[in-house]
């Protein structure tokens, strides 16, 4: 590319200026709009009651207010259930599966046939028939072949509103209700271990839930410590950014040195617990042999757990004494830059809260995009179909029970029944809901993209006009972050659509190629599979590359108000003409960026540690009792990582700029009285520790 030439008249960013890619601003308008209307419309179809509720067979809700179930909210079939809340029971032999709404779940075996001679037992089995068997008269077998009962009863517990085989294990032997076989309801025995495989999933489920229950619990008991928690974390945070603004070289040595140190203390400590279980019983158990445990307090009285642990830690603490070393001079110009930076945000003190509202915005994208996603999957209707056991050309059929009986159907198949078969749909709408997911996924990353990048453009923009203000703050404007807003939100909406639409399209082709992945993991071609790691890899670095590209772009765009493709090829020449200073200056001071953040998350995370597993004495009695201490240190690191990352993000943005102005100052002046620089006293120390324009080697 050309170089910038000198410009008497360029003070920084172009007020002058007019609106940019309006096709992309139209086509997002009208984009939106469309999102809208499909969120209406799944909204209107949807019911969320569809995950969370069961069904009887003929796809009416059970324990629902304003149904014919109410009074039994729980689903139980063929071997019947419910809860306190009602439940469904379902005959697995029945096509299509017979599920009741019951007020509660079986407790006993039982067979129809058996219970049919017995008043008090038959008594018991009609909570556990349709609503149209209480008055009937019927012989038990036309009331199995008109499925109005389950033909057998098994011991069963709630779970998730449904009925499911109580199994057990005693003594190494699988057991349900204490029997180990059980009455099919046609005479023949059976062993339970054929109701195992079926119930393998509801037991995973069940241990979930009870996973979650604890979690939860931990929760309610700590919430208000994890709380205080992220407030350290947010008040550290704040205090580094402000301590950066006086001592950016002080606190970044200070930095380098915790973090060293930091690490250290964690290889300490690992060491010393790895010596601490030696000799103790089934501390030597590999982690392969224990499998996975809902209690991972479990792998900390493991050897091979902190010895991985002090693997981990020895490799990242080599990792960053080798980085220091050899960076170490680019270290020291990295800093010139940061302390720049420092007094950019000095200036621009508003900066530091307006991840908060980007953060806003993010959060109502991903609300729209989960609820239409849920509403969307959730829309399908009742579908009834004919059924019946003898010939009939109306078998398979739709139908609606509420004509059936009155309707030709049952004149040529007197057996015919009307069942309800399975949730879909036969209308336009239900045939293309998978592309209506896909456009809701679709727009949930051009909207998220957007977001970023308008947060992006008007970080640029406010110290771009600190930058490029000959005499600071004086020159600068009396609100440079709203004035940034304002100009992108204006002008450049379209810009941001574009280069937003173009990053969205990549991940959106990630998605399915992992989707594809996770398709073919069963699969046995090799060379699909190849193919396929080929492919997520290279979108894996083209999405990398449209970022920083973008990244670059939406400062151009904040600077000079061009379209967003002549902004990504002015911004990523004038980078590739100063390459070596692109890969000394930029990516150390990302790296500088990082141990900041490694630090603050480290040291919360430690202090997190010791208090929730009482270790610190002055507060012993004042740790709250968990079930699982590692579900708030958890949480806390993770918080405390996104604080951490809120705040360093705007540095980054900042520096990102600045690093650009001052290339394109590099480029447009000389230095001279008549072309002087716009750079402070600071990076003009930086310019003279530079070659011919190129960063000391």
């Amino acid at each position: 590319g050309t170089p910038q030439k000198y410009d008497p008249t360029f003070k920084g960013p172009i007020y002058d200026r007019g609106c940019t890619d309006i096709v992309c601003c139209v086509l997002l308008v009208v984009a939106i709009v469309g999102y809208v209307v499909v969120g209406v419309v799944a909204w209107t179809h949807g019911d969320p009651r569809k995950v969370i509720h069961p069904t009887d067979s003929r796809g009416q809700f059970c324990g629902q207010q304003g149904t014919p179930n109410e009074e039994t909210p729980n689903s139980s079939g063929g071997v019947a259930g419910v809860s306190p809340n009602r439940a469904v029971l379902v005959s697995p032999r029945c096509p299509p599966p017979l599920q009741i709404c019951v007020s509660k779940c079986p407790d006993r075996y039982m067979t129809y046939l058996t219970a049919y001679g017995n008043p008090s037992s038959l008594e018991y089995y009609r909570d556990f028939c349709t609503p149209e068997f209480r008055n009937s008269r019927k012989a038990p077998l036309e009331v199995l072949k008109d499925k109005e009962c389950p033909a057998m009863l098994i011991p069963s517990t709630p779970l998730a509103r449904r009925c499911f085989p109580a199994i057990q294990a005693k003594k190494g032997v699988i057991m349900v209700g204490n029997e180990t076989t059980y009455d099919d309801g046609r005479g023949r025995r059976r062993n339970v271990t054929e109701l195992l495989e079926g119930a393998k999933k509801a037991n995973v489920v069940l241990e979930t839930r009870q996973l979650a229950m604890k979690i939860f619990e931990d929760y309610t008991v700590s919430w208000y410590w994890i709380i205080i928690g992220l407030v350290i974390a947010m008040v550290a945070s704040l205090i580094f950014i402000v301590l950066l603004r006086f001592l950016a070289g002080i606190m970044v040595w200070v930095m380098i040195v915790m973090v060293i140190l930091v690490l250290g203390y964690g290889i300490f400590h690992c060491y010393m617990e790895y010596a601490k279980l030696k000799g103790e019983a089934g501390s030597d158990v590999s982690l392969t042999d224990l499998g996975f445990q809902t209690d991972l307090r479990v792998y900390l009285h493991l050897r091979q757990t902190w010895l991985a642990f002090l693997i981990i830690l020895c490799v990242l603490e080599l990792v960053i004494v080798l980085l220091l070393v050899f960076l170490r001079k680019r270290i020291l110009i990295a800093i010139a830059l940061i302390k720049e930076a420092s007094r950019a945000v000095g200036h621009v003190m508003s900066s530091l809260l307006f991840p908060l509202c980007t953060f806003f915005l993010l959060c109502l994208c991903i609300a729209y995009w989960a609820s239409t996603a849920v509403f969307l999957s959730t829309s399908n209707e009742a579908v009834y179909k004919v059924f019946n056991e003898s010939a009939c050309p109306f078998s398979g059929q739709t139908c609606r029970p509420e004509t059936f009986n009155t309707s030709n159907v049952t004149k040529l198949c007197p057996d015919a029944q009307c069942l309800f078969a399975f949730y879909g749909g036969e209308t336009a709408y239900h045939k293309y809901l998978i592309v209506l997911q896909f456009f809701n996924v679709f727009m949930f990353f051009w909207l998220a993209n957007f977001v970023i990048a308008l947060g992006q453009v008007t970080l640029a923009g406010a110290f771009a006009s600190y930058y490029w203000a000959f005499k600071k703050p004086d020159d600068m404007p009396a609100f440079p972050l709203f004035s940034a807003f304002g100009r992108a939100l204006r002008y450049h909406t379209g810009s941001l659509a574009f280069g937003s639409l173009v990053l969205a399209i990549v991940q959106v082709i990630r998605v399915t190629l992992e989707y594809l992945d996770h398709r073919l993991k069963a699969a046995e071609n090799k060379f699909a599979k190849f193919l396929l790691s080929c492919l997520k890899c290279c979108f894996w670095c083209l999405e990398k590359f449209i970022k920083f590209l973008n990244r670059n772009a939406y400062i151009m765009i904040a600077i000079y108000g061009t379209n967003f493709c002549t902004s990504a090829r002015n911004a990523f020449f004038l980078l590739m003409r100063n390459i070596i200073r692109v890969a000394v200056l930029d990516k150390v001071t990302d790296f500088l960026f990082f141990l900041g953040k490694l630090l603050i998350v480290g040291s919360v995370g430690i202090l997190a540690f010791f208090f929730f597993t009482h270790r610190i004495k002055l507060v012993q009695d004042t740790a709250p009792p968990l079930n699982y201490y590692w579900v708030p240190i958890l949480t806390v690191i993770v918080g405390s990582y996104l604080i951490a990352h809120g705040f360093f993000s705007v540095y980054g943005m900042c520096v990102d700029t600045l690093f650009l102005c001052f290339l394109e100052d590099l480029e447009r002046n000389d230095g001279s009285a008549e072309k002087p620089y716009f750079m402070s006293q600071n990076l003009r120390k930086l310019l003279k520790k530079t070659n011919k324009g190129q960063p000391d080697a």
